[in-house]
């Protein structure tokens, strides 16, 4: 969305068009100027003039004073450049014109060249941005920044540049550690992200687009967000202005303490749009710390799988308003089984904290120490009941499951291919095996974690690079019908897609 902007419509409407139209405006402001006092003078005390110093008003608004947090902060930002070895997506090679251009033919001839040079693995370097948060160099950034690296260079401010060493990373938080060979470096010194406020001023540091030592700064514009692409994490979404190279970076406080890794943004054009979206420190320094003692990350589970309310489920529900988890179904023997929880319960409440949405759930629930005894609000049949529930620890199958699946963020779903047991037992039919949903479009239809995607549009669906190509080539706000598996029954829901972005396009 674009807004126009009051300062920008003045300007063009002071703009002038050449040096005779420029004599002619000073002249006229001259003019009016010395009428203006002479009609002063004249009047008396019928136009009064202000005094000297009348138009300085006290500050209602104190404007923040970044300087102390650049001068004492910035030498404990790194740049951080990585190279791996990757297979080129031969997706992402496309030809810009349509077919019936004279220039169709040219290009297609040298998109078929480069997919030919592409079939080879291809070298990969990445940028982004870290911090220093030991002296000894112990550095934080984004996993994604690093993940799947060969190699990795860090370079100081003072431009001296050291080979690192990943000491260890959790996609799911995308948050990672790094190791140089160097002591006595100058520190972050790490806040409290529960704290932050809709409304207080932010900093970021880091290395957009490669520029070394950038800073920008804005507000926050709430403070759990989630995402339909990371489902274990509430963002701290704020207008900082962040780009590609800003991932990893920390965004400060007033206080000079970092409560975030600035992470991704939303974006049609591939560049800063007003949305930006940061890790919150407290959520990374869970994988710091679980590092530092040489543990293992665990993921507090439930068990249920879930689906968002629609104020049609909410009527059918008896509830007043569409709001919370609907649990659509409870794995055997799970926390939630062992609890009572059922299928048609609503999760209102988690430990004590309201859930609006189903996006709220799974972050609340996978920072839950395993073994907590927690209440769980539920509404079940249109009354109120609150269930003890012991948190257990997500298999290590469900992880891995998330972790390799293949996103799908226009339809807000994770998907990965078929296992060979699924193959055997549904063949020859092909799908892919939806393995999370957050809210949006296709837990709106009706597709939940499970089930399996056999058809979109008309087309069968193979694998889930496939299925991405076409949900981002389909039109937006137009009914789509999709034709889904669960257990032996296959059945026809139907999905309205949004407006694609750059993230819904293959590769990204």
């Amino acid at each position: 969305m674009k807004r126009r902007g009051t300062g920008k419509t003045l300007l063009k409407n002071l703009s002038v068009t050449s040096p005779y139209h420029l004599v002619a405006a000073i002249t006229t402001a001259l003019a009016l100027g010395w009428a203006s006092t002479a009609a002063a003078q004249t009047a008396g005390t019928l136009i009064a003039l202000p005094a000297s110093g009348a138009g300085q008003q006290e500050k209602r608004v104190t404007l923040p004073d970044l300087t102390p947090i650049a001068t004492h902060d910035g030498a404990a930002i790194v740049n951080i450049s990585s190279t791996s070895i990757q297979q080129v997506d031969e997706s992402q090679i496309r030809n810009p014109f349509p077919p019936d251009s004279l220039f169709y033919q040219l290009f297609k001839q040298l998109i078929e060249s480069q997919k030919e040079r592409h079939h080879q693995p291809q070298k990969v370097e990445t940028f982004g941005s870290g911090f220093i948060i030991n002296a000894n160099g112990y550095i934080v950034t984004a996993a994604h920044v690093v993940h799947g690296a060969n190699h990795i260079v860090v370079t100081l401010t003072n431009h001296h540049a050291y080979d690192a060493k990943l000491i260890g990373l959790s996609v799911r938080y995308d948050t990672a550690v790094l190791k140089i060979h160097a002591h006595h470096l100058p520190t972050v010194a790490i806040g409290d992200s529960k704290q932050l406020q809709v409304g207080q001023w932010v900093l970021a540091m880091g290395a957009p687009f490669g520029l070394y030592n950038t800073l920008t700064q804005g507000i926050i514009s709430t403070v759990k967000r989630p995402l339909p692409n990371d489902p274990y994490i509430l963002f701290i979404q704020t207008d900082v202005p962040i780009n590609p190279g800003s991932s990893g970076g920390p965004l400060f406080d007033m206080a000079g303490r970092v409560v975030g890794i600035n992470d991704q943004i939303y974006t049609n054009s591939g560049g800063y749009m007003g949305l930006s979206f940061s890790v919150p420190i407290n959520t990374a320094m869970r994988v710091v710390h679980a590092l530092q003692n040489h543990q293992a990350l665990q993921f507090g589970w439930l068990g249920v799988e879930m689906q968002s309310m629609t104020p049609d489920m909410a009527q059918a529900f008896r509830l007043k308003e569409p709001v919370g988890a609907l649990i659509a179904s409870v794995l055997p023997g799970s926390p939630a089984a062992q609890a009572e929880l059922r299928p048609g319960d609503v999760i209102v409440a988690f430990d004590n904290h309201p859930v609006y949405d189903i996006g709220q759930l799974p972050p609340m629930v996978g920072a839950t120490r395993p073994g907590s005894l927690i209440p769980v609000g539920i509404l079940r049949d249109g009354e109120a009941k609150t269930l003890e529930v012991t948190i257990g620890t997500q298999p290590e199958k469900a992880q891995r499951d998330i972790r390799h699946s293949t996103p799908i963020p226009r339809l807000a779903i994770r998907v990965e291919p078929l296992s060979p047991p699924i193959e055997k037992e549904i063949k020859p039919r092909p799908g892919v095996l939806v393995v999370t949903a957050a809210s949006g479009p296709a837990l709106e239809a009706g597709i939940t974690p499970g089930m399996i995607i056999e058809q979109v549009a008309g087309e069968t669906i193979r694998n889930p690079d496939q299925l991405r190509k076409i949900i981002s080539s389909l039109p937006a706000a137009t009914p789509i019908p999709v034709l889904v598996r669960m257990e032996k029954a296959s059945v026809y829901l139907v999905v309205t897609l949004p407006q694609p972005s750059d993230q819904d396009k293959p590769g990204h």
